[in-house]
């Protein structure tokens, strides 16, 4: 395929914006060349400048679950629009997405609309330490809760230590009152709640893990954390912002049957437009202004637009039958890939609609061994499927999803590409 306007505009950007885009993760730094730019989508497609089609298993890194352009959806957005773009102020439509979600996930009594997944996951941080008046917060290697000072953090010369700041710009101060444990390691965790138990206000954790690849919690890991917590008085974050109305309609805690103290949402429950929730119990919600003294404001939070995205979505994602179908499809992508893998050093993870290819031998349950992929070899199979039509994430610590659009034809493209891909590198 010809991407020649492409590189053109890349280049362009590059002058005018760090790395030519305005979220690293699009830069392809993890495979190499120029990104692609994209014009349009309609359903499970992308479509870019030079005028290539691609089978896209991006989907804005997950909240197309109803694939691109959904006529209700759009047609939601184009009414709202007409009424005007934002108030700041009290609207129906807050009360209607509130509604829908308190509906849907488990531990949600109460729920505060924000901006993205990052302000959710922010300001559920800022809420635990509130509500137990504690200091301490474990999160865990190779989960990404956004770009919050205090969350963007590496592993301290211990498990048990705290953590220490992974970017330029976040100062030992900010991280000091997070740990930063192995994901899946039950004894670790164990260990850092009897060292540090009264001085944790609470565990944040992405249930079934998508930035590090899909590598879900155990059942053992997930209840270990809920007595902790319990027994400590500390709370229980999941972060779903990738795996709620993705996994199933309640997320990963109404999937394995484990219900935390606050859950953080975006991507899906906006339907594609720019927002984030977190709520859970009532008792702990109320602790935000104006009923209680923790802070938390957005002038733009449950904007019209967005809710009525969110809206759309969420009550097309009701119907039971989607998910059923989404995890036929799932599995049969997820099966047809094992079988294009052959004999290699690859295999498939999968959890419902999320999916990733690991190109490692062993089954991926923390980061340590997603850290020995081999992602020279990701690169070359990343380009080779793009070659062909396919989008995948352009790195190997990303999920891929499924859309309702993406129909069985899709799959099996997307299956022969990845054969003859296999073949040649």
């Amino acid at each position: 395929m010809q991407r020649t306007h492409s590189q053109e505009i890349i280049s362009r950007a590059r002058q005018l914006m760090p790395g030519g885009v305005n979220s690293p993760a699009r830069a392809f730094g993890a495979v190499g060349g120029d990104p692609v730019v994209f014009t349009h989508g309609s359903g499970p497609y992308l479509f870019d400048v030079d005028g290539n089609r691609y089978i896209d298993y991006v989907l804005s890194w997950g909240p197309m679950i109803l694939g691109h352009g959904h006529s209700e959806v759009t047609s939601s957005i184009q009414a709202a629009v007409q009424r005007g773009t934002s108030f700041g102020a009290p609207t129906q439509a807050e009360n209607d997405l509130a509604e829908l979600i308190i509906e849907a996930v488990p531990s949600v009594e109460k729920v505060r609309l924000v901006n993205s997944g990052t302000e959710a996951t922010m300001s559920a941080i800022r809420l635990a330490r509130g509500y137990t008046q504690r200091d301490l917060i474990i999160k865990f290697a190779g989960n990404y809760h956004g770009h919050v000072d205090s969350l963007l953090v590496a592993a301290g010369s211990s498990a048990a230590t705290l953590a220490v700041p992974d970017s330029p710009g976040v100062t030992a101060g900010t991280s000091q009152d997070t740990v930063i444990l192995p994901y899946n390691d039950v004894s670790v965790v164990e260990d850092a709640f009897h060292r540090h138990g009264d001085r944790i206000a609470g565990v944040i954790l992405e249930p079934v893990v998508g930035n590090m690849g899909c590598v879900p919690a155990s059942h053992e890991f997930l209840s270990t954390l809920r007595k902790l917590t319990e027994h400590y008085a500390a709370l229980l974050i999941f972060d779903e912002v990738m795996s709620g109305f993705r996994v199933a309609y309640g997320g990963a805690q109404q999937l394995r049957g484990i219900t935390p103290d606050l859950t953080t949402l975006g991507k899906i429950v906006g339907g594609g437009m720019p927002i984030g929730a977190y709520g859970g119990k009532a008792e702990i919600m109320d602790q935000m202004l104006p009923n209680g003294k923790v802070f938390q404001a957005g002038t733009l939070s449950g904007n019209p637009i967005a809710t009525a995205a969110g809206i759309a979505t969420l009550k097309i994602l009701r119907d039971e039958s989607i998910y059923v179908e989404l995890e036929r499809k799932a599995a049969d992508l997820a099966a047809g890939l094992q079988e294009a893998i052959g004999g290699a050093d690859a295999h498939v993870a999968r959890v419902g609609s999320m999916l990733t290819l690991f190109f490692h031998s062993q089954p991926v349950s923390h980061w340590e061994i997603a850290a020995q992929c081999d992602t020279e070899r990701f690169a070359r199979f990343f380009w080779g499927m793009l070659d062909r039509g396919i989008y995948l994430p352009c790195s190997q610590f990303e999920a891929l999803f499924l859309s309702t659009c993406h129909q069985d034809e899709d799959i099996r493209q997307t299956v022969d590409a990845a054969r003859e891909v296999f073949a040649g590198i």
